[in-house]
C-alpha cells in the first residue's frame, strides 16, 4: 500500500495550538471537501452528508456566536475559561468547517425500509464520521492542523439561524482549522492484541 496513506493517516492529530495564516489556498480547501463528501460511503448511497466551510470572518462569526450560546448556560465564575478555550484553539484559525446529516434523506429511508428502519440513523452517523476523518486526514496531508468539536447542540438554531440552515439539517460536528504553531501532544496507544483477532 502507498506510504503516504499510512502517513496521511498517522500525522493526523488533534491540533489546538493554530493561527490563522492561509496554508493552502481557499480553492484547495473546497477541492478537498467536494472529493470527500463526493466519494465517502454512505448507507443505501443515500448520500445525506451536508457541509458548510466557514472561512476568515465567518469562521470567526461562528466561534463568537458560540461564545454567545455558552454565557447563557455557563456560570459566570466560569466562563473566563471557556472564552480563552474557544478564542485560542477555535477562534484563533484560519476556518471551520461544519459537518450536518440531511434528515429527510434518513427519514425517507426509513419509510422506505422499515425493516432496517432503527439502524438509518445509526448509519447516517457512520457515514458522517467517514467524511470528517476523510476530510481531516486531507487537511493534515496539505498542512493544516484541525481538531473536531462537538458543540452541537447548544449552537443548532444560532447557527441555521445566522447562515440560513435548511432546518431538517442537523448538525453533527465543528472542525475548526488553521496553521499549526506547536505540536500535538503525545498520543498512547493501548496494545493491539487484546483489540484486533485474526482467526484463518
Amino acid at each position: 500500500m502507498n506510504a503516504l496513506y499510512w502517513d496521511a493517516i498517522r500525522n493526523r492529530r488533534s491540533h489546538y495550538a493554530i493561527s490563522n495564516e492561509q496554508v493552502t489556498r481557499d480553492e484547495r480547501i473546497e477541492e478537498i471537501v467536494n472529493e470527500a463528501v463526493k466519494h465517502v460511503p454512505s448507507s443505501f448511497n443515500s448520500q445525506s452528508a451536508r457541509v458548510v466551510v466557514l472561512l476568515g470572518e465567518q469562521h470567526r462569526r461562528l466561534w463568537d456566536l458560540t461564545k454567545e450560546e455558552l454565557r447563557k448556560i455557563v456560570p459566570a465564575e466560569g466562563f473566563q475559561a471557556t472564552e480563552e478555550k474557544i478564542d485560542g484553539a477555535f477562534r484563533s484559525g484560519y476556518g471551520s468547517i461544519l459537518y450536518f446529516e440531511d434528515c429527510t434523506v434518513v427519514e425517507g429511508l426509513q419509510q422506505r425500509f422499515p425493516l432496517y428502519r432503527d439502524n438509518f440513523p445509526v448509519w447516517s452517523q457512520q457515514s458522517s464520521g467517514m467524511l470528517q476523518y476523510a476530510v481531516w486526514t486531507a487537511l493534515e496531508a496539505e498542512g493544516w492542523g484541525a481538531s473536531l468539536q462537538h458543540y452541537n447542540p447548544v449552537i443548532d438554531d444560532a447557527v441555521k439561524a445566522a447562515w440560513g440552515i435548511d432546518p431538517t439539517w442537523k448538525l453533527i460536528a465543528q472542525m475548526p482549522f488553521g496553521k499549526p504553531v506547536d505540536a500535538p501532544s503525545q498520543k498512547e496507544y493501548l496494545p493491539l492484541a487484546p483489540r484486533v483477532h485474526l482467526f484463518g
